[in-house]
């Protein structure tokens, strides 16, 4: 196993739409941002040759709601690859509203590369480990 860190971060504003009957992000909403920031972070980094031969498929996440968001917070959507081994890899995810340093939410999702053309579980080479120091 390998340990990583390379933060990628995106901010966005909360919009009328992100908000559910509790007058506050709903909590699907999160995961999207966190599945959003993953891709947004793999686009930056991935050739579109490894693009066209490799994807990600998701194992589990798991989501550690501490604090809410309400339409026009700005907020970072953060997210680091934190191990690599064999063909799965652990992504972090940290949600935060600058104004006040809240951290909103703690998740991170459990990955497993597949060859795009066959979609069967592929050992994550050297030349995408690398993408993420």
């Amino acid at each position: 196993m390998q340990i990583m860190s390379n933060t990628f971060t995106q901010t966005l504003t909360v919009t009328k739409d992100h908000i559910d009957e509790h007058n506050h992000v709903n909590n699907l909403v999160y995961l999207q941002w966190c599945l959003d920031v993953a891709q947004a972070h793999w686009d930056a980094y991935a050739t579109a040759a490894i693009k066209a031969n490799y994807v990600w498929y998701v194992v589990n996440h798991n989501i550690n709601y501490k604090a809410a968001a309400f339409e026009g917070d700005l907020l970072e959507v953060q997210t680091v690859v934190k191990s690599v081994a064999g063909v799965r890899s652990t992504r972090a995810y940290k949600i935060v509203r600058p104004k006040d340093g809240k951290i909103l939410i703690e998740a991170t999702t459990l990955w497993c590369l597949m060859d795009a053309k066959t979609v069967r579980a592929t050992a994550i080479t050297d030349e995408i480990r690398n993408l993420f120091f």
